[in-house]
């Protein structure tokens, strides 16, 4: 059986909402779900993709044109 490695990276700056320790963030995807943990602590959040999606399709600033 092999395990599939999940590629975790750490958030510069961020700090835990739950225990404010500093650069313990790490965001990665599992099974297709944006997850934030904290390493220092049991903090844990998930935002599926609808939920993404939804706030990345907000207010446009400019559109590019060459």
């Amino acid at each position: 059986m092999s395990r599939v490695r999940v590629k975790k990276r750490f958030v510069a700056g961020a700090k835990c909402p739950k225990c404010h320790a500093q650069d313990s963030i790490v965001l990665f995807k599992e099974q297709g779900v944006e997850t934030v943990e904290c390493v220092e602590c049991d903090y844990r959040e998930q935002q599926a993709e609808a939920e993404v999606a939804k706030q990345a399709t907000g207010a446009v600033i400019g559109v590019f044109k060459p």
